[in-house]
Parts: C-alpha cells; sequence; structure tokens
C-alpha cells in the first residue's frame, strides 16, 4: 500500500493507494465527517486482492486523519479531483463515498457526469437536503448532551456520544460495536474534533432536488440502526435514481463496513463486477 502526499490549494492531502497508477479502472474512496482514510483500510485490501489491475484510493480531507486544514478557499469537489488526477490514470472512476463523503460523491457526479462511472453511496448525506427534526425522545435526549458536552468544550465526552450515536446506532445499547471498531472510531473521530479550521470551503449547489439527473450504476448501502431520517433518505434516494440498488444490511449502524467488513466488501466486489467495461 503506498501512502501519497497530494497538493490541492495551500493543503497537502493524505492518501493510501494499491494498485497500478496506471490501471484502466479507478476506485476513489471517500470517507465520513467522523473518520478518515483509515475506516477503508479493509476495502483498500479487499480489492488489491481480489483485483490487481485495479487502481483504489483513499484519501484525508482538510481537518481529518493527517491531512490539515489551510489558509484557502477551496471546495471538497475540487479536492477530490485533484486527488483523482495525481493517484489514476484519469479516466472515469468509481466513487465511494460514506455520509459527507457520500455528499460529496454525489457533488461530483452532478457536477462532471463524464468523471464519475459508479457510485457507491453509504448512508449519504446529500447537500440542500431538509433538517430531519422529528426525532423520538431517545434521539432529543442524545442532542441535548451533546450540546451540553460542546458548552462544557468536553471532546471526550462529544467523541464517546458520537461513537455511541454513529457506531452503535442513536437508539441502540451503548456498546454495542466493541474492540477494534470503537477504538479506531474515537481515534479517527478525536483527530477531527481538535483539528484547527481554517480556510473557506465553497458550499456546493443544492444537490437534494437533483439526483433524479444521476445516470450512472448507484449501489445505496445503510444499516437498519442507522438515524431514522436517515433510513428514509436512502430508500428515497434508490427511488429517485434511475436502476439504483438497495442493499440493507441487519444490526448494522452508520458505518456498517467497519462492522461488518466481510459482507460489505462481498457486496462491493460484486457491484463492481457488475459494471460494464
Amino acid at each position: 500500500m503506498e501512502s501519497l502526499l497530494i497538493e490541492s490549494g495551500a493543503a497537502r492531502l493524505a492518501a493510501d493507494a494499491v494498485g497500478a497508477p496506471d490501471a484502466t479502472s479507478s476506485v476513489v474512496f471517500l470517507h465520513a465527517g467522523v473518520a478518515d482514510r483509515r475506516m477503508w483500510r479493509d476495502q483498500l485490501v479487499a480489492l488489491a486482492a481480489a483485483n490487481p489491475r485495479l487502481r483504489a484510493v483513499a484519501y484525508d480531507r482538510r481537518g481529518f486523519g493527517d491531512s490539515l486544514h489551510a489558509d484557502d478557499r477551496y471546495s471538497q469537489v475540487g479536492d477530490l479531483w485533484r486527488v483523482v488526477d495525481a493517484t489514476t490514470s484519469g479516466g472515469p472512476v468509481v466513487l465511494i463515498g460514506c455520509s459527507q463523503g457520500g455528499r460529496i460523491a454525489i457533488d461530483a457526479a452532478l457536477a462532471h457526469p463524464d468523471r464519475v462511472r459508479a457510485l457507491v453511496l453509504v448512508a449519504p448525506a446529500i447537500s440542500g437536503a431538509p433538517e430531519d427534526d422529528d426525532y423520538p425522545p431517545a434521539i432529543r435526549a442524545w442532542i441535548a448532551k451533546v450540546e451540553a458536552a460542546e458548552a462544557d468544550a468536553d471532546i471526550d465526552r462529544i467523541n464517546a456520544l458520537e461513537a455511541q450515536a454513529w457506531l452503535d446506532g442513536p437508539l441502540a445499547p451503548e456498546g454495542r460495536v466493541a474492540g477494534a471498531p470503537r477504538e479506531l472510531f474515537l481515534a479517527m473521530n478525536e483527530i477531527a474534533l481538535r483539528a484547527e479550521t481554517r480556510g473557506e470551503a465553497i458550499a456546493p449547489p443544492a444537490a437534494y432536488d437533483r439526483v433524479g439527473e444521476i445516470r450512472v450504476p448507484t449501489l445505496v448501502v445503510w444499516g437498519d440502526l442507522d438515524f431514522p431520517g436517515l433510513v428514509q433518505r436512502c430508500e428515497e434516494l434508490v427511488r429517485r435514481i434511475a436502476g439504483a440498488r438497495a442493499l440493507q444490511l441487519a444490526n448494522a449502524a452508520h458505518l456498517p463496513n467497519l462492522e461488518y467488513p466481510d459482507a460489505f466488501n462481498r457486496a462491493l466486489l460484486e457491484f463492481l463486477g457488475t459494471l460494464p467495461r
């Protein structure tokens, strides 16, 4: 596995890559807002083993993992294409994004449809989506705890609460997911929570009312223990994107590839195997 640093504006974006840079097929992973490129390590290994002629790249966005914020104006989609141009042969790529990474993948596909071969959207956010404030009491109680921890600037408490919601599931018992996945979540999210915020991100055009314009093969993945509103959003995406496939993983929350890497990898490899050559 290669470790790379890619310049994008004033930033230097850290990335991991497997496969030959001149491979004719490329996959780029975009991490969630509570994670960094390490959330995709199992997927990079699986893709390298399944098809050494495939180029697969995962990178840290600004303020995550090993990528620092920088003093400039930038767009997340612009950073993505800089990574693509620096690490792949430049042909249309498969974008695989989780949560906020899924939002960027959708924005990129709408802005540059000729550069995207397919999408895998894992519990994606969507730019311009309406706020979901119809929460059950247990989630409202969790939000109140987060707001109190933020008022106290208690990063450790915020991290623990976010692990409870995004890793365990907001209505699941705290600590449902233990061991290495939890340790990794806490390590990744702590970096993001403590990152010094600099620069200005340029907001993309709202995508929520335009997702029906997506015409590439799309797989939407989510866990049944995720926030109820996000589950409904994933189901709505499947309805709006022509030909989109759905995969709901049982007893999984917002980061299903961390919880069930083998099942996720099988589904990913099956989907990639169906794409037109």
